[in-house]
């Protein structure tokens, strides 16, 4: 059974205590969150009677724990997750892991030196579609993969307390906190390109709102867009097509069936993926509802740790070359230049 320290009772963390409740390995001993009144109604309305603390400190110093999940904001991350590494509990940190890939570095160095066990909220490597079409791809059945663009869309969020995520000097803007979810998927599918080419829309007050980039692999054509400066009442969208010899697999979060492949002169048609029974969030908060996806990241995080093995994806190191890679992506879309990685 591993004991949890969820730290901030935001969106994220809310997801987090849902699933926390569906794992049997699994149980929260306590809560931090700074705004203690929207934490305890929370916690209420989830039932969820633990203790609540202010920081991080007072619940090491108070409660038995094994492991703490750090769902605060970005700026956060570093302070927090060295709290946790130094008093020797298994870290669970939401993406990005960092602001900087300097920070990212230093979490991840302490966590090898204090020999502990950690994993970043890269939730894609374990949302349902994405699974299915990684072993799609795995499979080389129908031939090479051509190209692949994905999507990632959002109206300005407001699901933040104090609005956070939306100051780029706390979360890095769209282009740090939601545009890294698909250059993780990237390097996951394909590992690291030579370059990548950017373009990007810089607000003044948040900063790289909007992105566009072309990662650049042999014989293989690959772009992400991603952007949360749409209209107030857009919606979101996550969304990737990929073409084949002999197919195509697209997604739409927006679309039923969400998840098609085309085959040879076949039909479009649904294409099946495996969906964990948890549901959807009771909140109502954030821009997903769905549970599943982060389910498959915390059963697989808490399943690690019980049979005490390190995780087999979304660790500490693929998070900081994540955070290279976007950074790269930024210093191209300043310098209007093709950047070498």
């Amino acid at each position: 059974m591993q004991k949890i320290i969820l730290t901030g009772m935001g969106f994220m963390g809310t997801m987090h205590a849902q699933i926390y409740q569906h794992l049997k390995q699994a149980r929260i001993v306590a809560v931090v969150d700074t705004a203690r009144k929207q934490a305890a109604a929370t916690m209420e309305n989830l039932g969820i009677d633990v203790p609540l603390f202010d920081t991080l400190e007072e619940a090491l110093g108070a409660v038995e724990a094994d492991v703490v999940d750090l769902c605060l904001p970005t700026d956060l991350h570093l302070a927090n997750s060295l709290t946790a590494i130094h008093a020797g509990k298994h870290l669970f940190c939401e993406k990005p892991l960092a602001l900087t890939v300097a920070e990212g570095k230093k979490i991840a160095a302490a966590a090898d030196r204090a020999g502990v066990t950690a994993q970043v909220g890269q939730c894609i490597r374990f949302w349902p579609e994405y699974v299915a079409f990684k072993k799609f791809l795995d499979s080389g059945k129908r031939g090479k993969l051509l190209s692949l663009a994905l999507q990632r869309r959002s109206s300005l969020p407001d699901h933040s307390v104090d609005d956070w995520i939306i100051d780029p000097a706390r979360s890095g803007g769209a282009a740090v906190d939601l545009h890294v979810h698909d250059t993780d998927f990237v390097l996951y599918l394909l590992g690291l390109p030579s370059g990548v080419t950017s373009e990007a829309t810089f607000d003044p007050k948040l900063g790289p709102s909007q992105i566009f980039t072309l990662f650049h692999y042999s014989g293989l054509c690959v772009s992400a867009e991603c952007g949360w400066n749409y209209p107030a009442k857009w919606g979101f969208q996550m969304a990737f097509q990929a073409v084949f010899e002999d197919a195509a697999v697209e997604y739409d979060s927006s679309a039923d069936p969400s998840l098609t492949v085309t085959v040879g002169k076949g039909r479009k048609k649904a294409l099946p993926f495996k969906k964990p029974s948890i549901g959807g969030s009771s909140t109502g908060a954030g821009n997903i509802s769905s549970l599943a996806g982060y389910f498959n990241e915390l059963k697989s995080f808490v399943g690690a740790l019980e049979a005490k093995r390190a995780p087999e994806t979304a660790t500490l190191p693929d998070a900081v070359e994540s955070l290279r890679v976007v950074a790269a992506e930024l210093r191209s879309a300043r310098s209007g230049k093709r950047v070498k990685l």
